[in-house]
C-alpha cells in the first residue's frame, strides 16, 4: 500500500468511480490505474468497489469504511504541505474565498483592501455561488473559507464563526405607497414581492416572519443578486425585499429603502472552514480582518 494508491481512491471518489477520469487526473494510462487498484485490493484480500463488468459502480461495505480514512489521510497530507509552505514564507500563497454575491459586493471590499496592504504577495481567488455550492467547495478544497448567511451552521464538519448581524429592508420607487406610513406584514403582502431565492441572503428569515401569521407573500421574482432585484423594482414589477446593507443612498437615489428589523428577524453572516484543516497565517489574518470590519460596521450602525 502506498500514497499513490490512497490518492487514486480519493480521485475515483471525486469522479464518480471513472477509471478514465482518474487516469487523466493522475497523468497515467487507464491500464495503470486498473493495475494499481488490483494490487491494492489484492493486498487487502477483499474488493473495495462493486463492479458491473469492468466498470466501477460503487463502494463495497469495506470500501465505504476505507474511504473515510482516505479523507483523513488526504487532509493530513494537505495540512503538512500547508504548514511547510507557511514555515518557508507566510507572506506568499493563495487565498480561496467562496461567498455569495451580497457578501462579495457589500461586505468584503473593506477587509480585502486592508488584507492586501499587509499581504500583497497573497493572490485572492473569489467564487460566488449558492450556500450549498459554497459548502461543497470547502469539502473539495476548492475554497479555504466560505462567507454566507444560510446553511453553513448545519454542517457538523465545519467550524463556523459568527461574523455580523444585519436586517432586511423594503425598497420601492419614490412616491410608492409603501414609501411612507407604518409598515406591516399585511401591507407588504398586498403587493407583488421581489426578493432572494430560497437559501440566499436570509430568505429563510423572511419565511419565519410569515410562518405564524397565516399570510403568504406573492413572490413573483426570486434572484440571488440584489442588483437584479433592484432593477425590476425600478421597472415597477413589485416591491423589493433586500439586505439593508445592499441599499446605496448614492447609487439608489431613485429608490426609497425602509428598515424591516421590527418585522423580519435579523440575519447573521458567518465564516466557515473545515475542522482540522490547517489555515495559513495569512488566512487566519484575513478572518481577523473580517471580524474587525464587522465590528466597525456594527458600531457605525449603532451610532
Amino acid at each position: 500500500m502506498n500514497l499513490s494508491q490512497i490518492e487514486l481512491l480519493r480521485i475515483l471518489q471525486e469522479n464518480d468511480f471513472s477509471l478514465s477520469k482518474a487516469a487523466e487526473k493522475m497523468h497515467i494510462v487507464q491500464s495503470a490505474v486498473s493495475r494499481q487498484l488490483q494490487l491494492f485490493e489484492a493486498e487487502l484480500g477483499s474488493p473495495v468497489y462493486e463492479r458491473q463488468g469492468k466498470r466501477l459502480v460503487g463502494l463495497t461495505t469495506l470500501g465505504q469504511r476505507i474511504i473515510e480514512q482516505v479523507a483523513t489521510i488526504n487532509l493530513a497530507k494537505n495540512n503538512i504541505q500547508t504548514i511547510a509552505a507557511d514555515y518557508v514564507d507566510c507572506t506568499q500563497g493563495v487565498l480561496q474565498i467562496a461567498t455569495t454575491h451580497t457578501q462579495a459586493k457589500y461586505f468584503l471590499p473593506k477587509p480585502i483592501l486592508s488584507f492586501r496592504k499587509k499581504y500583497p504577495g497573497v493572490r485572492i481567488y473569489m467564487v460566488e455561488a449558492s450556500p450549498e455550492q459554497l459548502i461543497n467547495k470547502l469539502h473539495t478544497r476548492n475554497a479555504d473559507i466560505a462567507i454566507c448567511t444560510e446553511k453553513v451552521a448545519e454542517d457538523i464538519e465545519l467550524i463556523v464563526k459568527p461574523c455580523y448581524e444585519w436586517h432586511h429592508a423594503v425598497v420601492v420607487p419614490k412616491n410608492h405607497p409603501l414609501s411612507e406610513g407604518e409598515l406591516s406584514l399585511e401591507r407588504l403582502a398586498s403587493y407583488p414581492i421581489l426578493t432572494y431565492s430560497f437559501g440566499f441572503t436570509g430568505r429563510s428569515n423572511i419565511e419565519i416572519a410569515l410562518k405564524n401569521t397565516g399570510m403568504e407573500l406573492d413572490v413573483i421574482l426570486s434572484a440571488a443578486d440584489t442588483d437584479v432585484i433592484k432593477t425590476y423594482v425600478r421597472l415597477g414589477m413589485g416591491v423589493g425585499i433586500i439586505a439593508g446593507m445592499a441599499y446605496d443612498p448614492l447609487v439608489d437615489q431613485d429608490l426609497i429603502a425602509r428598515d424591516l428589523s421590527l418585522l423580519i428577524p435579523c440575519s447573521r453572516t458567518k465564516i466557515a472552514y473545515l475542522k482540522n484543516n490547517y489555515l495559513p497565517l495569512y488566512t487566519q489574518h484575513f478572518i481577523d480582518e473580517m471580524l474587525l470590519a464587522a465590528k466597525e460596521m456594527s458600531i457605525s450602525n449603532w451610532l
